[in-house]
């Protein structure tokens, strides 16, 4: 079974999915939603992955801190919906440190391609990507 990761944005959510033995996250899209749309929207992607043939076991929700680590602005807002997210889908929902994803993103992302308005579309998708590929290879190294 996948595993979904989400990058909660102010404006977008970028989603990354993994492959169905859990070893390979790739981007998967990235939803325009603000509010609590963002929360209608994401548990309907949830819903559909979760209808598929292969699945889907968890959820990895990216979580916002200062480099210190010491909560963010945004900590509070993401556990929020964390909460939300929660009581409406069947899967667990775990939250894993986001620090320094963004900015790996859209260097890994200015490498294939110079247009920064290009890039931006991509960008939170793959945010999400780099979030859940650093959970899935903790995973396995536990294992």
């Amino acid at each position: 079974m996948r595993v979904l990761g989400i990058d909660l944005g102010e404006r977008r959510v970028g989603l990354a999915i993994s492959d169905p033995s859990g070893v390979i996250a790739r981007p998967l899209m990235v939803l325009e939603a603000r509010g609590e749309q963002r929360l209608h929207e994401v548990v309907r992607a949830v819903r559909r992955l979760a209808s598929e043939e292969d699945g889907l076991r968890e959820v990895v929700l990216g979580l916002p801190r200062h480099l210190d680590g010491t909560p963010h602005e945004q900590t509070a807002r993401v556990l929020e919906f964390a909460e939300a997210l929660r009581a409406r889908i069947a899967q667990p929902v775990v939250l894993r440190d986001e620090r320094l994803t963004s900015v790996e993103a859209e260097s890994r992302l200015a490498l294939r391609d110079r247009d920064w308005r290009s890039r931006k579309k991509k960008l939170d998708a793959a945010a999400a990507a780099i979030i859940l590929q650093e959970y899935l290879d903790e995973r396995t190294t536990e294992r």
